[in-house]
């Protein structure tokens, strides 16, 4: 095969694997690199699926500058590239969006009539009072929760109750390789009035993940797709962003309530830590409702914000745990029913809800349908 050394340089770099990974699997690599060679298209092929890269892009004339698809609203470097992993994630999402779609209109479904139904000069307060009356984030019901996981576990229930499909995963697709890193992304919105959808990067901390779905639920009310990466240190510079985290702050943590719950008389770490269990979010955002209620001056927020950070451990790594369990929430569970009981009804092929499922065998779709009571 006829390929341009660099498209093959340019897929290296790309894919974030050295020479010398992959000169392991390509022992002709550095030849191949050097225009000395040229790849077979059998080797080229198993080439791309290493490197993550389509196999069309190899016969361009010259290396293609990718771009994210949706409106990129996150804080990174001017001219940093997407990596192919976050690229192929929100991929996925918008083919099973698409299918999704598809599949409610095939049963009719209404539009959802929260999904752009607010603008960013709408009242911060408002409308995270609509967003918690529509999933009946019940606040009381969360302070009674002592894990995480299940507060974590039921505001995304609530979320698909109403019709949002929420993906959580570390991982692109069923890759357990392929990991998705926190700091290039926290999660995403693919905004539809049939089938909004909002991903969450199951790799970030299960405090930083509930910011992420309360983030990412008012793009939805604001009817606006987006990319993010933002934390709670200070706001975006970005008109949207900064609307979105204000709502978020205070859909997780209404302020008078927090007023009246913050003592300033105690040491801030202890307050701070039982604040967090208490509203059940990060420490981050708990820093932050304390300066915003004048708590902390400015100068006070980021050195307690820098210490703070410094102090968090990484996100624990998941445990074996259940893996249907694990899948249905990678895919969402509104998303895994809808498509299973369209599958068995003969609407959609078995190969294709395999492909979107990320099975390969007839034993694990059953096993799943049977964990979700739908077979």
């Amino acid at each position: 095969m006829n390929v341009k050394p660099e498209l093959l340089s340019w897929a290296q770099g790309r894919s974030m694997k050295s020479t010398e990974m992959l000169e392991k699997k390509f022992p002709k690599l550095k030849s191949w690199l050097e225009g000395e060679l040229s790849p077979t298209f059998k080797q080229l092929e198993i080439f791309a699926k290493a490197t993550y890269t389509p196999i069309g892009f190899f016969f361009l004339q010259e290396p293609p500058i990718e771009r994210v698809p949706i409106p990129d609203f996150r804080k990174i470097p001017a001219n940093t590239p997407p990596s192919p992993d976050m690229l192929d994630t929100i991929y996925i999402c918008q083919q099973r969006q698409e299918w999704y779609r598809d599949f409610e209109n095939s049963m009719q479904a209404e539009s959802l009539s929260f999904v752009g139904s607010a603008s960013v000069r709408d009242d911060v307060v408002k409308t995270a009072a609509d967003i918690r009356d529509a999933l009946n984030f019940n606040m009381d019901e969360r302070g009674r929760m002592r894990a995480w996981i299940d507060v974590l576990r039921s505001f995304i229930r609530l979320a698909e109750d109403i019709g949002v499909l929420v993906m959580v995963s570390g991982v692109v697709g069923s890759d357990n390789r392929r990991k998705l890193k926190p700091q290039e992304f926290r999660g995403f919105a693919l905004v539809d009035n049939l089938a909004p959808l909002v991903f969450i990067n199951g790799g970030d901390s299960k405090s930083a993940q509930m910011f992420t779905l309360a983030h990412e639920l008012a793009h939805v009310w604001l009817g606006q797709s987006a990319l993010s990466n933002d934390q709670a240190k200070e706001p975006s510079s970005h008109e949207v962003e900064k609307w979105c985290n204000q709502v978020a702050a205070e859909l997780l943590v209404p302020l008078e309530l927090f007023r009246h719950s913050f003592d300033k008389k105690k040491d801030l770490q202890d307050e701070m830590k039982r604040l967090a269990r208490l509203f059940k979010v990060s420490t981050l955002v708990i820093l932050r409702r304390i300066h915003e209620i004048g708590g902390l001056t400015r100068a006070e927020f980021w050195d307690a914000y820098d210490g703070e950070l410094q102090r968090l451990p990484a996100a624990p790594k998941a445990s074996g745990g259940n893996f249907y369990l694990t899948q249905a929430a990678r895919v969402s569970k509104r998303f895994a029913r809808a498509l299973i009981i369209s599958t068995l009804g003969g609407q959609t092929l078995y190969r294709d809800a395999f492909r979107m499922l990320g099975f390969s065998k007839l034993s694990a779709f059953r096993k799943l349908g049977h964990s979700l009571g739908v077979m």
